[in-house]
């Protein structure tokens, strides 16, 4: 197995003639986590650059957020030349943070869009992704969820479905899997030769939902971020296909990739104890599912009631009966 190791850019600086050549680290640009796999990280959410021997391309998975674009532009070029781009561009989902510089990047790049056919309607205007659910609970970021962008993009003819064999365009170790839940047509991408996994958000190693995890990755292998899942029943499937495959690596959409024994422990830990370590308390979609299908959503279960204002009624109410106690009894006096 190949452990994950961070990858530098060493230049040599020549001095005049009688000094020695100094090297000089420049700062890391990416971070190869198994052969031909790299990370290129943006803040909360990660891209994969993914090259094939045998064909000779590279590819690129999921375009982070809207300011990613030149990110991903100075680490293609500095891995494959000025002017590189990929083979094709393949997602493990569409939602925005895991499309947000994709206008940008086919603006510079003419290549082709991969993803699964349930996920097309969101990627070709034709439907919206169902509300997030800010009631899951876990941190201050489930509680900002409400404020993402869920609105679909059109893309036109330049989207594609993944071919129906299983087949990845342009990798030829890799396949491609179903793994719904987290949104209808999430995929994840599997390397058999050695067991690499591009996991998308069909697990995650941070607590997406913590502000606090977030910020300081501290890596545990967690569920798909809980307050854009919408069929947990699914998002359970998938996560025991996944472990039933037995990764030794796994590249997660969100989180440090994770590899060896820690990888094995946790997640088989969360593919048998997964509605206790994953599901949430209560959630808009934690009892009934989005139903979805090729044209997009169907239906969408009615969001939670709100407790608070009826909580600050009963408070306007026991003030005001106080008050009003209090105004009696002074009248007495």
């Amino acid at each position: 197995m190949h452990a994950p190791n961070s990858s530098s850019v060493v230049l040599e600086k020549r001095k005049p003639s009688g000094q020695k050549n100094v090297k000089v680290k420049k700062k890391r640009v990416v971070e190869e986590i198994a052969p031909g796999v790299s990370r290129v990280a943006h803040r909360i959410v990660n891209s994969y650059i993914v090259t094939d021997a045998n064909e000779g391309a590279w590819v690129l998975v999921d375009a982070g957020l809207p300011t990613s674009a030149r990110h991903i532009i100075k680490v293609a070029e500095q891995r494959f030349g000025r002017g590189a781009r990929p083979a094709a561009i393949v997602l493990t989902h569409g939602h925005f943070d895991h499309i947000g510089s994709l206008r940008r990047l086919l603006e510079r790049w003419d290549v082709p869009v991969f993803a699964h056919r349930l996920e097309l309607p969101y990627l070709t205007g034709k439907s919206d992704y169902p509300p997030p659910d800010p009631r899951v609970g876990g941190g201050m970021i489930a509680r900002m969820s409400r404020l993402f962008p869920r609105k679909g993009i059109n893309l036109g003819d330049r989207v594609q479905a993944l071919p129906s064999d299983g087949s990845v365009p342009h990798l030829a170790q890799w396949r491609w899997l179903h793994t719904p839940g987290h949104s209808p047509g999430h995929i994840s991408l599997l390397r058999d030769s050695d067991r690499t996994l591009i996991a998308g958000d069909a697990f995650v190693t941070v607590k997406q939902e913590s502000v606090l995890a977030v910020l300081t990755q501290i890596q545990a292998i967690n569920g798909p971020p809980s307050y854009f899942t919408i069929d947990w029943g699914a998002a359970q499937r998938s996560v025991q296909a996944l472990n039933d495959w037995a990764p030794q690596v796994a590249a997660t959409g969100h989180g440090v990739p994770m590899s060896g024994p820690q990888l094995i422990e946790q997640l088989d830990a969360l593919a048998e104890d997964f509605y206790e370590i994953a599901v949430p308390d209560r959630g808009r979609y934690v009892r009934e599912p989005v139903l979805a299908d090729e044209q997009g959503v169907v239906s969408v279960p009615p969001p939670l009631p709100n407790p608070w204002p009826k909580v600050a009624g009963a408070g306007v109410l026991v003030l005001g009966l106080a008050a009003a106690i209090s105004f009696i009894r002074r009248r007495r006096e």
